[in-house]
């Protein structure tokens, strides 16, 4: 129900803002974000920040955008991102930067987003910045600043010892990357406030790292009880908000998913019980590869660490490969923040690790857009959509690297990014 009325209320806004501008884009190719099919030398009309008609005529008095020698896509979803995060020390950002600063750095971030390509996101918690989302969110929606649609975590739930920062001594209280809340009456009421101060969507941690036994491995021990995700779950329910859940094994994705959660982030050790168990229940898989890809060649790690990290990368694969197989929905994501817009690398490991570019294109439209519970409006060119167009040099299902170099950026009828020639 709020992701309904959100979505009333921006569309409200933006025909507000555009009025009745008429817009005819010529597209040498266009791949939909529904079906299979590549289609040559169609025309898209728009209307304000609405498409009208995908077809073969121009209709009269519109303006018209030339991208007949580009292929044109859907606006891209990235369903993972932490705009609120930057590349440099965690507990740096954590403890010493102001919630203020944070924002500041998430509105670049989320202009440099959009211009790679990504016109909606699904910002999964904020790492200790509080509600500073739901403003940049409410920012972007306002027309302040310039940043892809936002479904909005706000700040995550752990367990008491199940999150960062870690190795403090006992009696110097630090805040936390999340908001910790124990027990069903907890997780209840942590739950209701996030909802209240504006989340889209909640995410909580399924497993999580233990700073005595494993803070630097990439394998976790379950954080919540059975009846704690369920909880949860149903106070999420109860306003129409969906729970997604961090999980690294399948012990805490199989209890996420049976508490309810509509999918599951990161998960490089799942195994195909979990898979199937997946699919059973409708559930998404999020699977971030790029972001493991990228932390193993980081100079600043240890060479003990790197090798884990290289071993997980492998792993990882092996998981896709499974999850592949398995036929559950799996939604793009890719918790890349270092830096921001670098998240379209992921489309390669995709295809490299054995999907085929339409559907690696098709994660990242039309899937990514079931899971946001936006489909109809995003992640597709169809009648009734929001004018979410992007477009690349080339043909990206011969080449996906293309879609690494987006020429063309249009949100809400409104082009961003020109640069087809």
């Amino acid at each position: 129900m709020r992701n309904c009325v959100l979505i009333l209320l921006i569309f409200i806004h933006a025909l507000a803002l555009s009025q009745s501008r008429l817009l005819a884009i010529k597209c040498g190719r266009l791949i939909d974000g529904k079906n299979n099919l590549v289609q040559e030398n169609v025309v898209i009309a728009m209307e304000g920040n609405i498409i009208k008609s995908v077809g073969a005529s121009i209709p009269s008095k519109a303006e018209i955008i030339d991208l007949s020698a580009a292929t044109v896509l859907p606006g891209l979803i990235d369903s993972h991102t932490h705009l609120l995060l930057h590349e440099g020390d965690y507990d740096q950002q954590l403890l010493k930067e102001s919630q203020a600063f944070r924002a500041i750095r998430g509105a670049v971030a989320a202009e440099k987003t959009l211009m790679a390509g990504f016109t909606a996101v699904r910002d999964v918690e904020t790492e200790g910045a509080m509600y500073a989302d739901v403003a940049l969110r409410d920012a972007i929606n306002g027309g302040y600043i310039s940043g892809p649609r936002m479904q909005a975590a706000t700040r995550a739930l752990s367990v008491t010892g199940g999150y960062a920062p870690y190795g403090y001594a006992p009696e110097v209280e630090v805040p936390y990357g999340v908001q910790i809340a124990d027990g069903v009456d907890g997780v209840r009421k942590a739950v209701r406030e996030q909802i209240r101060y504006g989340a889209d969507v909640i995410k909580i941690y399924a497993d999580s790292r233990y700073r005595h036994r494993m803070a630097d491995s990439l394998v976790g021990s379950p954080t919540f009880s059975d009846e704690e995700m369920k909880a949860i779950v149903e106070e999420a329910e109860k306003v129409g908000i969906h729970v997604c859940a961090h999980a690294y094994t399948s012990r805490a994705a199989q209890r996420a998913v049976r508490a309810g959660v509509r999918s599951i982030e990161h998960g490089l050790y799942l195994d195909d019980e979990t898979f199937k168990l997946m699919k059973q229940k409708g559930a998404y898989w999020v699977p971030t590869l790029v972001a493991y890809v990228e932390f193993a060649k980081d100079t600043a790690i240890s060479p003990a660490i790197r090798s884990m990290v290289e071993y997980s990368v492998k792993r990882h694969r092996e998981t896709f490969q499974r999850g592949l197989r398995s036929g559950v929905n799996i939604a793009f994501g890719t918790d890349m923040y270092n830096p921001h817009g670098s998240g379209t690398k992921e489309f390669a490991l995709m295809v490299r690790y054995g999907m085929s570019p339409m559907r690696a294109v098709q994660s990242a439209t039309g899937v990514a857009a079931e899971l946001l519970d936006w489909r109809g409006k995003v992640g597709e060119i169809s009648p009734g959509a929001f004018a979410d167009i992007i477009a690349v040099a080339g043909d990206p299902l011969k080449d996906v690297s293309l879609l690494e170099h987006v020429k063309f950026v249009m949100k809400d009828g409104k082009v961003y990014k020109n640069e087809i020639r």
